[in-house]
């Protein structure tokens, strides 16, 4: 046993019941008091002593022990110590490191953005004059074939002039024409003033439709470039116009308040394209034409 505590009467028979119970002398154990020992009040409330009897090569060895703990722990703490110095060099040289392959990726990407940023605007202008190329080509093939299509041919002119004043000797009536040119199309307009006119105009404009494609007939006959003839009498397009517009209008308000979708009488493709144009720019309705001709009519209904 490396160590015993005793305890005794006294200090003394404390230490010598324990060198007793290690078998050695009082030279070769080291002694710690732990407790003196107390007489007490008449014999009452005393307390032994306590003593702590140790061999003294023990002690030696546990103060050698302690002392290299101590020895190592202070190789531990140098080695921790070196170890920081060189984790912060090493953190330091990455960081070193991390910044310049940084710069490095911002410059190589720098010049990949102007690079891309310069392609770019290449390609856009590029993409712009050959937009621009081509829509002049497109204006230029139009106007060309605008030209062509309608050329002024005063010969096919005259012959719509002679076929229309046939029709109104033919029907008895007194006819006032006027001719006008367009400078845009080429498109010739003849406008009819005179008394009961409405006989030329039909209901909703069907007499005077048939007598204007009649008269393109007559007008590009014998002609190798087709003239396209308009006949209105008292202003009756521009007004059917107007009176088409306002309809479409109102029908497109009882349409937004019903929700119900409206049908239209049957119209020709020229009507139906006013109705169209009138409510093209609504956000709430739409049209459509559904049926076939002569029953073709618009239809107006809520955007869905």
């Amino acid at each position: 046993m490396a160590f015993v505590v005793k305890t005794g009467k006294s200090v003394e028979e404390a230490i010598n019941s324990a060198l007793k119970e290690l078998n050695a002398s009082r030279e070769e154990v080291e002694v710690e008091v732990i407790k003196e020992a107390k007489s007490g009040f008449f014999g009452f409330f005393g307390s032994d002593a306590e003593v702590r009897v140790t061999v003294k090569e023990v002690a030696e060895k546990i103060t050698e022990t302690v002392e290299e703990v101590k020895k190592e722990e202070k190789s531990v703490e140098e080695a921790l110590d070196e170890a920081k110095i060189a984790l912060k060099g090493v953190a330091t040289a990455a960081a070193a490191t991390l910044d310049k392959k940084a710069s490095e990726l911002k410059k190589d990407a720098k010049i990949a953005t102007d690079d891309l940023a310069k392609k770019a605007n290449e390609a856009k202008d590029k993409a712009i004059d050959n937009a621009i190329n081509t829509l002049e080509g497109i204006k230029s093939e139009k106007k060309e074939a605008r030209e062509k299509r309608y050329a002024v041919n005063d010969e096919s002119i005259a012959a719509a002039r002679d076929f229309l004043q046939k029709i109104f000797k033919a029907m008895h009536i007194s006819v006032q024409m006027e001719k006008f040119v367009s400078k845009n199309d080429g498109t010739v307009t003849f406008k009819l003033h005179g008394d009961d006119m409405g006989i030329l105009i039909g209901k909703h404009g069907q007499t005077l439709d048939s007598l204007q494609y009649l008269t393109n007939l007559v007008a590009n006959k014998n002609s190798n470039e087709r003239v396209r003839v308009v006949i209105d009498v008292e202003d009756y397009r521009d007004r059917r116009v107007e009176t088409l517009t306002r309809l479409a209008r109102r029908l497109a308000d009882k349409v937004k308040k019903s929700g119900e979708r409206v049908a239209l009488e049957p119209m020709n493709p020229h009507e139906r394209k006013i109705i169209h144009m009138a409510l093209q720019g609504d956000r709430r309705v739409t049209t459509l034409s559904e049926g076939d001709d002569p029953n073709r009519h618009v239809v107006i209904e809520l955007k869905k």
